[in-house]
């Protein structure tokens, strides 16, 4: 099965992606992961979009749209993928059509109230990398796993939220409407227990 998953920062769509794709035996697929994978292995695109990213700018959608063509053409995405991250816009959604349609794009809703909740509480190790909230820490600075510091993340403060969040209304909500109109869109809560949100997405696939 061919899935995309739609939703603000902070829906749970790491979390959800990686239960998915172990679930229909497909792999999860995210934008950062793949731009790393491209520009560590060397690939032409990875290349190209290593100019854009040393000199800190946006990598174009050319360039992104070639990394996803060059990634599902894999042979792992024989049987499908998971996509997360792409498309943000309704462009790179009539190019991937172009690519690979998929089969069923699951939305994640999160009223924004919840989101400014569990972003701003969010917390980094910068050791093991473990993501954590403050609501389930004995002590929001120490790391519980490895014992190292916690980092606040620039991107998880409130005033940076609200950007990201605004961003994401205006460039990547349309595509609820690109993929509703084509039959393709599933809705699911996300304000929920994460296990009971996976249970959700899955029941909309069947």
């Amino acid at each position: 099965m061919k899935l995309i998953f739609l939703g603000p920062p902070g829906a749970g769509k790491g979390t959800q992606a990686l239960g998915v794709s172990s679930k229909l035996k497909v792999p999860h697929i995210s934008t950062g992961d793949m731009l790393r994978a491209a520009v560590k292995n060397q690939t032409p695109t990875g290349l190209a979009a290593k100019q854009f990213m040393d000199a800190g700018r946006l990598v174009p959608d050319a360039v992104l749209i070639d990394m996803v063509r060059e990634r599902l053409s894999m042979d792992d995405c024989r049987n499908g993928y998971l996509l997360d991250g792409f498309p943000r816009t309704v462009d790179q959604a009539e190019a991937l059509e172009e690519i690979s349609p998929p089969d069923a794009v699951v939305n994640i809703a999160v009223p924004d109230g919840k989101l400014l909740e569990r972003l701003a509480g969010r917390r980094v190790c910068g050791k093991c990398m473990g993501t954590f909230h403050i609501s389930k820490l004995n002590d929001e600075r120490i790391c519980p796993v490895c014992k190292s510091e916690l980092i606040h993340r620039e991107d998880d403060k409130p005033e940076t939220i609200t950007r990201r969040l605004k961003v994401y209304r205006e460039q990547t909500a349309p595509l609820i409407g690109y993929y509703e109109s084509k039959g393709k869109l599933r809705t699911v809560d996300g304000d929920n227990r994460p296990e009971d949100v996976l249970l959700s997405i899955l029941a909309s696939l069947e």
